[in-house]
This record gives C-alpha cells, structure tokens and sequence, in this order.
C-alpha cells in the first residue's frame, strides 16, 4: 500500500482541503442563489413620468406612468416604457454583478460565467469583457 506514513498523511490533507473547498464553493453558490433571487432592478426616464421594476429575471413587475402621460402619443410612451425597461435590466444587471463580487470574490471562475449568462439574457449583449 503506502511506503511511507508521511505520504498517507498528505494524501488525506488533500482530500480533505479538496473535500472542504468544495463544500465551500456550494455553499457560496447557494448563497449567491437566495440573494440574486431577491434582487430587482428599477428606473425612470427623464422626466420621472415613466417608472419601471424587474424581477430578479428580468420580467416586467412593476410600471406606474405619471398622469402626464395622457398628454403624449401612445407610440412616444411605449418607446418610454420600453427603453426605461432595458434600464431597469440594466440596473439590475449591476446589482446582480455587486452581489456575485461581495459572495463570490474576485478569484472563483463561476462568477464571470454568471455574469455573462445574465448579460447576455437580460441585455442581448455576448460581450465577456463587459465584465469589467
């Protein structure tokens, strides 16, 4: 089996630090899981007539229009509600980044493909270096 006892020894200690960051990871992930679920994003246009909030998936949740909106087309508004959506993602976007830094850190590989999943569903966009 093992010549030596000094080997034995540090082939457990390896598997076991493997064993614990492992552990580790999942936990962080799960954390990281229950908080983005959480998180929402929100913006206004200009003028504030125009506010929106998205779900943690980026779905429509919450429009409220100013009654000043009854004195513009329907075709201006809809472009209001639209573009003030991307940036209600786009908030979102930025929380979600925040919150995958302060739980994952800077050096676990899982976060930067995190990012660019969210990225590219939410914005469209398939560029990694957006990241940073």
């Amino acid at each position: 089996m093992w010549a030596d006892e000094a080997a034995l020894d540090a082939t457990q200690r390896r598997l076991d630090e493997w064993e614990a960051s492992i552990a580790d990871r999942v936990q962080r992930a799960r954390a990281l899981s229950a908080r983005v679920s959480t998180l929402t994003g929100t913006a206004h246009n200009a003028d504030r007539s125009v506010e929106v909030t998205v779900d943690s998936a980026g779905q429509l949740v919450d429009l409220r229009l100013d009654e000043r909106i009854r004195q513009q087309s329907a075709a201006r508004t809809a472009r209001q509600v639209l573009a003030t959506t991307r940036a209600a993602q786009a908030d979102l976007l930025r929380r979600i980044t925040t919150a995958t830094t302060e739980t994952l850190g800077d050096d676990d590989p899982a976060g930067p493909a995190l990012l660019h999943s969210y990225r590219r569903r939410l914005t469209g966009q398939d560029a990694p270096d957006a990241d940073r």
